[in-house]
């Protein structure tokens, strides 16, 4: 049963992110190659088509952060973690985990706090509100809280066995 829940979270977070980020690309890509073409043809460009690339780039960004964070592809250092004996590993990386998740759990809160003041803020031609990009590291924060926590689950469930030399470790390591 838990697997299939790491499975859903994982397909869940994963479908979201990958929806915002083909959005956000394919948007931007649009309304630059849009005002590229009216500004040769035409001599003039669309007035807000540089706002909208401003704030859809940190929703792009943060999709390909969370992306990259459940593929494991941001740097890590291991070396300390393969170190351990198994059983070390194994409560040192849910506790790892557990601190990444309450300091991601932490960033999404303070951003949350920041709405409000950042809402204030308005883009010059469209007027849209600051919280708009702000909103973005929020969620990316809360998505990655909630898979540093996954991971903080996994390594709790997995098996202290030594692995075989030149195996993967069964416990996620620590991604700082």
């Amino acid at each position: 049963m838990q697997v299939e829940q790491r499975g859903a979270i994982d397909r869940a977070v994963r479908t979201l992110c990958a929806v915002v980020l083909w959005v956000s690309t394919a948007v931007i890509f649009v309304i630059l190659v849009a005002n590229t073409v009216l500004r040769y043809v035409t001599g003039s460009s669309l007035q807000w088509a540089n706002e909208v690339p401003e704030l859809l780039f940190p929703w792009l960004v943060m999709a390909g952060v969370v992306i990259a964070a459940q593929h494991g592809a941001h740097i890590a250092t291991t070396f300390l973690m393969e170190a351990l004996p198994a059983a070390a590993r194994r409560v040192v990386a849910t506790l790892t985990w557990l601190v990444v998740a309450g300091l991601y759990g932490t960033l999404a809160v303070a951003t949350f706090r920041m709405l409000e003041i950042v809402h204030d803020e308005k883009t010059p031609i469209l007027q849209l509100p600051g919280s708009i990009t702000y909103g973005c590291v929020m969620a990316g924060m809360a998505l990655l809280g909630l898979l540093a926590l996954q991971s903080a689950w996994t390594a709790w469930r997995s098996s202290p066995a030594e692995p075989a030399p030149g195996a993967e470790p069964s416990v996620p390591a620590a991604h700082w």
